[in-house]
């Protein structure tokens, strides 16, 4: 069944937005039970690594249960880099492509204001509402480089478990939310993780308008080094293992 662009539309923006306010979400969580602003007990008082981890996997679980419920729909990019990979290989229309990109950053806007109502300004102050920046130490390039190669992993396996017709259908969803949790386990202490423009804008923004940091100077790191890294992977895959055929 081919569903309306409408539809289409609807299913990026609340996938997104689930992605987002879950994702983010768990990082200012963690942020302010390390700083003792609110404890259940326990993760509060675990290592740092073990924080990290919580938050990869809180945005790789949110990724499997999104893309079972709206991939049979819009097939559940929730990324633009995703979305821009596909459009560079013919595998969605520039059309539909437009109005899928429109919907994740809308549902990622979304998102980090529904993130700031539920944590308010400790959420801002302590968090940044989950916005991304390089870790101390790591500089902008190593940064940019960072986030192209862990979208490259992510596309790259969207192409060969959700993309190629030769795959097999029941297990995409799982893949691609381990994948997301893998790179964003080894992303996390350099760049905090990011590797989707939608959700690297959206913290920034409603950060900066109730009264965080200006953080867009590293936007370049989570916009560019992740569409890149979509791009190369989706022509890259495309070519040997020839998806549209």
């Amino acid at each position: 069944m081919e569903y309306g662009l409408g539809k289409k539309f609807i299913s990026e923006l609340v996938g997104t937005f689930l992605l987002v306010f879950f994702g983010t979400g768990s990082a200012v969580g963690a942020a302010l039970m390390a700083n003792k602003l609110v404890s259940n007990g326990t993760i509060g008082n675990l290592g740092g690594f073990t924080e990290w981890l919580a938050i990869s996997w809180g945005f790789g679980i949110t990724a499997i249960g999104v893309i079972y419920v709206f991939g049979k729909i819009s097939g559940g990019h929730i990324n633009p880099a995703v979305t821009i990979g596909l459009l560079v290989t013919k595998n969605i229309s520039l059309k539909d492509g437009i109005y899928y990109i429109k919907a994740q950053f809308i549902g990622a806007i979304i998102a980090s204001i529904a993130v700031f109502a539920v944590f308010g300004e400790p959420g801002v102050f302590i968090g940044q509402l989950g916005a991304n920046a390089p870790a101390t130490g790591v500089s902008y390039l190593q940064g940019f480089i960072a986030e192209l190669i862990g979208t490259f992993f992510l596309v790259l396996v969207v192409m060969g478990v959700a993309v190629d017709k030769k795959a097999d259908p029941g297990v995409y969803g799982l893949s691609i939310g381990l994948t997301i949790g893998i790179a964003l386990t080894f992303l996390g202490p350099i760049t905090g993780g990011c590797i989707n423009p939608a959700r690297g804008f959206a913290p920034m923004l409603i950060d900066f308008f109730t009264g965080g940091a200006n953080l867009f100077g590293y936007y370049p790191i989570f916009s560019l080094g992740p569409i890149i890294g979509g791009i190369i992977a989706a022509l890259l895959y495309d070519f040997v293992a020839e998806s549209n055929k």
